[in-house]
């Protein structure tokens, strides 16, 4: 098995991050669920796959190749694993970011084993000359190696045994159709529920021989942005506490003083999330503002506002994105406890933005 780091270097260091660290991919290798029944949430995925697993094994049939978008923290390397071992085949996992020319592609091609399922960890991160090739593979199962070079240069065939391509992306819009449309199954992971965010974190509990009751669990779950990494991240941490300041035992009261030491509130907002809505709200009474404007009025680059904050904030409906700049929702005022600034009128009833 191949274990390329796809670690995002450049993101900041959050306990609510959702891009896994070394340490997230240490502890998730043993947590991970072994088979679709073990598999919590993503119940129409889990479904569908399961009838193109069991329909492919049916046909003694390499399973179609499989493309899963969603964003980070939500399962898809789980589930290539978890293909590989529904499948009884072996996987190898890489990455869009590690295939920078065609002849590294055409090496882990050629020496894929039959049935093998070949993990492609942000496939729209692939370099466009292997992209290419990867179009002929998923299809036909050969690629053409070119030999030589200048006028001399020779393409030859290279036959394939058939294998399974998982491809994983955060930003399905990228990937160009004539690739997503070479993949047999396309799935879309979507945002846990807090119910089964509970589950989850029930399960690593125990794996973790951790000790956490009901309403514990449920305070975690809450503040773990509907992601599963993430939940198990934050009960690592609360574990930590309660082992040093109480007796090991997580319940609600442990849970909210160990994630309020970590400065991660009760709708999962951290210290950069209140950091741009306080800006928002108490220097720009509310925006619109731009948005280099306000990563100055935070001391962030733009490019981790943009990226790393908004998106949590706008699902949550806390902050808006609009033509003239960022706007605070009437939610987040209440969020923060803070009452919003009277807006005056026009003699025609409408707002008059100049106060006058």
């Amino acid at each position: 098995m191949n274990w390329d780091d796809t670690t995002d270097d450049t993101a900041p260091d959050r306990l609510v991050g959702s891009v896994a660290d070394r340490e997230d991919q240490a502890v998730e290798a043993a947590l991970r669920p072994k088979d679709l029944g073990e598999f919590i949430g993503q119940e129409k995925v889990r479904e569908q796959l399961d009838l193109v697993l069991r329909a492919a094994r049916a046909r003694g049939a390499t399973a179609d190749h499989v493309l899963l978008s969603g964003a980070p923290g939500l399962g898809k390397t789980t589930l290539s694993m978890i293909i590989a071992a529904e499948m009884g085949a072996p996987i190898r996992i890489t990455s869009g970011p590690a295939i920078q020319h065609a002849g590294d592609l055409a090496a882990i091609l050629s020496s894929l084993q039959e049935g093998e399922v070949l993990f492609l960890d942000e496939i729209h991160r692939m370099s466009r000359p292997a992209e290419e090739m990867l179009y002929m593979a998923m299809e036909d199962f050969r690629v053409d190696v070119i030999v030589g070079k200048g006028p001399g240069a020779a393409a030859i065939p290279l036959e394939l045994p058939p294998f399974t391509l998982v491809g994983a992306t955060t930003r399905a819009g990228l990937l160009p159709p004539p690739l997503r449309d070479r993949f047999g199954f396309t799935a879309h992971m979507e945002f846990y529920e807090p119910a089964e965010l509970e589950r989850v974190i029930h399960r690593s509990a125990n794996l973790l021989d951790v000790e956490i009751d009901t309403d514990g669990a449920a305070e975690i779950a809450g503040r773990s942005r509907g992601t599963p990494r993430i939940a198990n991240r934050l009960l690592r941490r609360v574990r930590d506490y309660a082992q040093v300041k109480a007796d090991g035992f997580i319940t609600r009261d442990i849970a909210g003083a160990a994630l309020a030491v970590y400065e991660v509130d009760a709708r999962g907002l951290d210290r950069l999330d209140r950091g741009v809505l306080e800006a928002l709200l108490k220097l720009f009474g509310g925006g619109p503002v731009g948005l280099s404007t306000l990563a100055v009025a935070v001391g962030e680059e733009r490019e981790t506002v943009e990226e790393v904050a908004e998106p949590f904030l706008v699902r949550e409906g806390l902050l808006a994105r609009t033509p003239r700049g960022r706007v605070a929702t009437p939610a987040a005022w209440t969020h923060l406890g803070l009452t919003p600034p009277r807006a005056t009128t026009g003699g025609n009833g409408q707002q008059d933005l100049f106060g006058a």
